[in-house]
């Protein structure tokens, strides 16, 4: 029998306390709701009880007995008439959107269908199967907090690696057979000096949320390997990626945390796995569809679709802010983790209408005292309309910046007229963030991510070739602004196989050395290929998984390479400093203050660049003079995307001349540090980038 508590506002979800659980589920359209007992073992429902208690639109109860480790659904009685947007049906087992933990996989079955999909009247008929049998239950889970041991890193310090928690390792010869592709393969000692080795400070996830497949790619013996389909927003991926519970990741990110590495979540918010009005009832949907989802003001039995897959939620919507805050500071305080990277995050800034209005969640988020002081990183776009809102997000936000990889992927493809803009991406993209008074870090720089070429394809393949997705369209981009270096795909052209090599170094340099958070692809120093597949998220197999083989091969391994290129990085300091400069050393984002530092931009022959210069189609190399006023000696850094050598005269010392630092077409791309001092003309390769350092003596 339930315990009364009138008078009482409890947290959503399933709550532990002394006398039993306390179950609440927010809902204004329901009229009654039921939270369901399951047998942990046999999986046979063994109770049914109606939540007597409402506060507001809180719906709840407190049942006595019962603990951590019991399995439960809702079901929830209200209004079905989907024009109106109302999908209520109780015949329908329901995933608490504030689960901790679900148990039994999911079965696509004609039952899992609020309505009957074979009907005349299609989506606004009435199914009376019940799904219970089909879905996973929830579990009630008491959680508790790990001691906090983030090294909070500060942003100009930190070097992020994406990665998949499992692929990352599934065929990694390093690990045990029986670890491979599970969570603690990460901790072992060959991974984390592998990833430590590079020097990045941070390892980014890819969704751990529970997520499910979609229908079609289970049809074609596939899945959603990536995650990006979420189902649950508290509760861990046992199935896909071996974490049955929080304190299994809080264990990791301890581990992690020990070896100085921090943790990003990748988090979606921005839709559900219920996908379109011919998606399945599986929670949002049959709990409240009209409050958590946009709806067509038009057609209310139609989904806002800014996502691409299916539905968007609602986050102007209190109870969907609170969600997501509330998911957030879940991740934060079970496991530890030092920030969140939110996927389409555009999609959270829009109203009810669809229109750009973030002020309510992003105000919500801003003022909680735990999440404002960890790393938040947007993607700053989704498919609707006015979506791409890079360089809007508020102070405390950083941003993925595609338009630093849509630059340094063109000029490195020799696209013309890309001077100008590589000079305000490598300088921190001063016209993105400066007029909101957000500093270079405000941008992670990337060339290549999850979604997309890794960058060994990136410079071997013209066309993508994703054909083992299955879809009867192309799919993933059909922009990349890739080079194959003469052969289309694979080759064993000694002189392609170099020219690809210096391709890859090119790109890295170009990244690592910008002012801006850089992140890296895993794998792409070990020169992984997906065989051309720029949108791999169904292959949980050799094309989604690293191949650690190219450790193995000179003409692939690119360890070393990022390693020195991050040592340079930090060893320099005036290339990552976190403020904007101008051509002639002011500091755009701090008036009236002494310039540290001073910028000059210099064309191949030593004269700086002009107005007219800064456009000019065959315009394919530029030279990025930097000075310390705080310390002697300069940095010069050449970057030639020409297909000819430059003679390029270096400027004046007053003593020791200029060392090079870095020469992307040498043999290691790290010149011998006991070579004398250069001065006079400097040769710089075709095709490559040379970094110089001043002599102070």
């Amino acid at each position: 029998m339930a315990m009364s508590e009138a008078g009482s506002v409890p947290r959503l979800g399933a709550e532990v306390l002394e006398r039993g659980v306390r179950f609440a589920l927010f809902s204004e359209v329901a009229e009654r709701v039921e939270v369901c007992l399951f047998d942990a073992v046999s999986g046979r429902e063994t109770a049914r009880h109606s939540l007597r208690q409402r506060s507001g639109d809180i719906w709840h109860d407190t049942l006595p007995g019962l603990s951590s480790g019991q399995h439960y659904g809702y079901r929830v009685h209200g209004p079905y008439e989907p024009e109106l947007g109302l999908r209520c049906n109780p015949h329908k087992l329901l995933i608490d959107p504030y689960a901790r933990r679900l148990d039994g996989g999911f079965e696509w079955h004609e039952a899992v269908f609020g309505y009957e999909r074979g009907h005349r009247l299609k989506t606004s008929s009435f199914d009376r199967r019940d799904s219970a049998p089909h879905v996973p239950r929830c579990v009630v889970e008491a959680v508790s907090s790990p001691a906090d041991t983030r090294p909070r890193r500060a942003w100009r310090d930190t070097v992020i690696y994406e990665m998949h928690l499992k692929g990352l390792t599934r065929a990694c010869p390093d690990v045990p057979e029986r670890l491979r592709g599970s969570p603690a393969a990460l901790l072992q000692p060959a991974v984390l000096d592998h990833i430590r080795g590079l020097g990045v400070t941070a390892v980014e996830l890819l969704p751990v949320q529970y997520a499910i497949s979609e229908e079609p790619l289970i049809r074609r013996g596939l899945s959603n390997y990536w995650g990006y389909n979420p189902l649950a927003w508290m509760a861990p991926d046992g199935p896909r990626l071996g974490l049955e519970h929080a304190g299994e990741l809080a264990w990791l990110v301890d581990g992690l945390h020990q070896a100085g590495l921090e943790v990003l979540l990748d988090v979606v918010f921005n839709h559900s796995a219920e996908g379109d009005e011919t998606g399945p009832t599986l929670s949002l949907r049959g709990i409240d569809n009209s409050s958590y989802y946009l709806l067509d003001p038009e057609q209310p039995a139609r989904y806002l679709n800014y996502s691409g897959c299916g539905n968007a939620l609602r986050s102007g919507h209190p109870a969907v802010a609170r969600l997501v805050v509330d998911s957030l500071r879940f991740w934060a305080e079970a496991t530890g983790v030092d920030g969140f990277r939110f996927d389409l995050a555009a999609s959270l800034l829009r109203d009810r209408s669809g229109r750009p209005d973030g002020d309510y969640l992003m105000g919500a988020i801003m003022n909680d005292p735990l999440l404002s002081t960890l790393k938040l990183v947007a993607e700053p776009w989704d498919l609707g309309p006015g979506g791409h809102r890079v360089g809007d997000f508020p102070a405390g936000w950083s941003e993925w910046n595609d338009r630093f990889r849509r630059t340094i992927r063109r000029f490195w493809s020799a696209a013309p007229g890309q001077v100008g803009d590589l000079a305000t991406r490598i300088a921190g993209s001063a016209d993105l963030y400066a007029p909101a008074r957000r500093t270079p870090t405000a941008g992670i720089d990337f060339v290549t991510s999850h979604d997309g070429f890794t960058l060994r394809d990136l410079v071997s393949y013209i066309e993508r070739r994703n054909a083992a997705n299955g879809h009867a369209e192309p799919d993933g981009e059909a922009w990349n602004d890739s080079v194959n270096c003469g052969v289309e795909g694979p080759s064993e052209d000694v002189s392609v196989l170099a020219r690809r090599l210096r391709a890859c170094r090119n790109r890295l340099a170009t990244l690592l050395l910008s002012r801006g958070v850089s992140m890296l692809l895993a794998g792409d120093e070990m020169g992984n290929s997906q065989n051309g597949n720029n949108n791999a998220y169904c292959q949980d197999n050799p094309i989604g998984w690293l191949d650690w083989d190219g450790r193995e091969d000179p003409n692939r391994d690119l360890r070393a390479f990022v390693a020195g290129l991050i040592e340079l990085r930090r060893a320099l300091p005036a290339l990552a400093a976190d403020h904007f400069i101008d051509h002639d050393g002011r500091r755009s984002d701090r008036p009236g203050m002494e310039p540290d530092y001073a910028l000059r931009w210099l064309k191949a022959d030593g004269r700086p660049m002009l107005a007219g210069d800064w456009y000019a189609d065959a315009a394919s190399s530029l030279l990025c003079e930097i000075s310390d006023r705080r310390q002697p000696g300069r940095i010069l850094w050449i970057l030639n995307a020409g297909p000819e050598t430059l003679s390029c005269p270096l400027p004046e010392t007053a003593v020791g001349g200029w060392r090079c630092r870095l020469d992307t077409a040498s043999d290691s791309g790290f010149p011998d540090p006991g070579s004398a001092p250069l001065d006079g003309k400097m040769n710089v390769a075709a095709e490559s980038v040379l970094l110089l350092v001043e002599e102070s003596t």
